[in-house]
């Protein structure tokens, strides 16, 4: 936590809650910054919507100071994945006292970045495209989950290296280096036992660590671990025409996510394919948490 002195109350409060992690925000009215932490959301589901409002509930009350009010709450969550699921967390959350301003956590890219529109998209544990219209209805693209989409999220790049590893291998080709990658990774020593390593435990946090191999592959050559990857940047790239084509405002792309953050093999190759079909956007990393656009969330409606 990062303390401010000293506390003056009611406080802004941001929360910006992934697949892996919370986090949390919190600033005086003049700017003061009084909490930023990162808390586990293993446990984090949006649904139903009073248990998702209770759950946050009690790590604001964990994070801030003993007596401190909030003035105004911006909320970021994965799983709101319409806008009748973030006014029922909305609802929720006023019940327990809240004034809340609640969106999907892409939601939070374009005012992390200090703008007012554009389009977000994530590429962390899952991925998504956001934006919205001249009216300011959002728009969804994406977001599918990690077993049958997601792609650029770090499990779906393991699923999808996988997939191709074995499928090389059952075509007999040389492996190029991203076989030995996975199964190194997986801890296994054959194609057969890496199948039953990724289908026996099918979940983001036993495929998601493993996208790391997949990247040091390409970096070290495996023109089928570049493909992957490549094919990943321009399907996200994809979800940005699907949203201009009903509508999404904004000139700007603003990207987050711990893929798009620590890869920049598939922010290179987003950013170009980007260029490619839609020259007159700019993408723009998010240099910020997206948890400071939950602050800005809750700023504009703080009272």
């Amino acid at each position: 936590m990062t303390a401010a002195s000293p506390l003056i109350s009611p406080l802004i409060v941001g929360l910006d809650a992934g697949g892996t992690k919370l986090g949390v925000r919190a600033e005086t009215l003049d700017g003061s910054r009084v909490a930023d932490v990162a808390l586990p959301a293993d446990e984090w589901s949006a649904s139903p919507a009073g248990g998702a409002a209770r759950w946050l509930h009690a790590r604001i009350r964990h994070v801030l100071p003993e007596g401190a009010t909030v003035s105004a709450l911006g909320v970021g969550a994965q799983g709101l994945d319409t806008v009748e699921h973030a006014r029922e967390l909305r609802a929720a959350l006023g019940e327990l006292g809240y004034r809340a301003a609640v969106v999907n956590d892409a939601e939070l890219l374009v005012p992390a970045a200090g703008l007012r529109e554009g389009i977000g998209v994530i590429a962390g544990t899952g991925s998504i495209a956001v934006g919205a219209d001249a009216s300011g209805r959002t728009l969804f693209a994406g977001g599918w989950g990690w077993v049958i989409g997601d792609e650029g999220g770090a499990p779906a790049i393991v699923r999808d290296a996988t997939i191709a590893a074995l499928r090389a291998d059952d075509d007999g080709a040389p492996d190029d280096g991203l076989l030995a990658a996975l199964e190194r990774a997986f801890g296994v020593s054959s194609a057969p036992a890496l199948a039953r390593a990724v289908n026996d435990d099918p979940t983001p946090e036993n495929w998601g660590p493993r996208a790391v191999a997949v990247f040091a592959a390409a970096d070290g050559g495996s023109a089928l671990a570049v493909s992957v990857i490549d094919r990943a940047a321009s399907e996200l790239a994809a979800l940005i025409g699907r949203l201009i084509a009903r509508g999404a405002a904004g000139s700007h792309i603003v990207v987050g996510g711990s893929v798009f953050a620590h890869q920049p093999r598939l922010l290179a190759a987003f950013s170009g394919a980007v260029a490619a079909a839609h020259p007159g956007l700019t993408v723009v990393p998010l240099a910020d948490a997206p948890v400071a656009g939950a602050v800005e969330l809750a700023r504009r409606i703080a009272v």
